[in-house]
This record gives C-alpha cells, structure tokens and sequence, in this order.
C-alpha cells in the first residue's frame, strides 16, 4: 500500500505548523519588517502574514475537512510561488528562497494527494 495518508499527515502538520509560526513572524518581528522593505513590497507584509496564518490553519483543519485543505494549500503555493518569483526579481540567491521553493512543493503535493 502506498504511504500516501502518512505522507499527507506529514506534509499537512509540516505546511500548518510552519505557516502558522512563519505568519506570526511576519506580523511581529522586526527583520521581516525590514525583508518586506528590501523586497520592495512592505505594503503587502499584514496581509502576508495573515493569509499565511489563515492558510497554515486551513491545511490543518483541513486534514478532517479535504476541500479546506486543498483551497488553502492552493492559495499557500501561490502565495510562495510569488515570493520566489519576489527574490528572483531582486537577485535573491536560490539559498535565499529556497525555503519558499520548498513550502511551495509543500502545498502542491498537499493539494495533489488531496484530490488523487
């Protein structure tokens, strides 16, 4: 059989936990403050990070709720893919958005193995 439920349960808690905590971090700390300036998109850093607060509870309800886990999942690879292309814009490292490359094939396995 294959591990599809563990693989989901996984990459659900590691999507919902590190949103939750990441979007908390782009409310509060004052170097996210300073990398939404540098990324030339301040304006956009409350929405940020409660969509990514909104979006990380989503996956985890949506763990007990498929259609809630594959909209915010969705709108999580979204959002992560306009941030890699953000750094790759501002000539960002791929060390530098790696971690948003990551979460965003995150979200899209999570999105896949929703509605497989």
């Amino acid at each position: 059989m294959a591990p599809a439920p563990e693989l989901l349960f996984g990459a659900s808690l590691i999507s919902g936990i590190g949103f939750i905590l990441y979007g908390i971090q782009c409310l509060r700390s004052p170097f996210m403050r300073s990398e939404f300036e540098r990324f030339n998109q301040a304006r956009f850093r409350i929405l940020t990070g409660w969509l990514e607060i909104l979006g990380g509870a989503g996956v985890l309800v949506g763990m007990r709720f498929s259609p809630l886990a594959v909209f915010s999942a969705s709108g999580l690879a979204i959002l992560m893919a306009m941030g890699v292309a953000v750094r790759i814009r501002i000539g960002d490292r791929p060390l530098q958005f790696a971690p948003a490359l990551f979460f965003c094939g995150v979200n899209v396995l999570i999105v896949w193995l929703q509605m497989r």
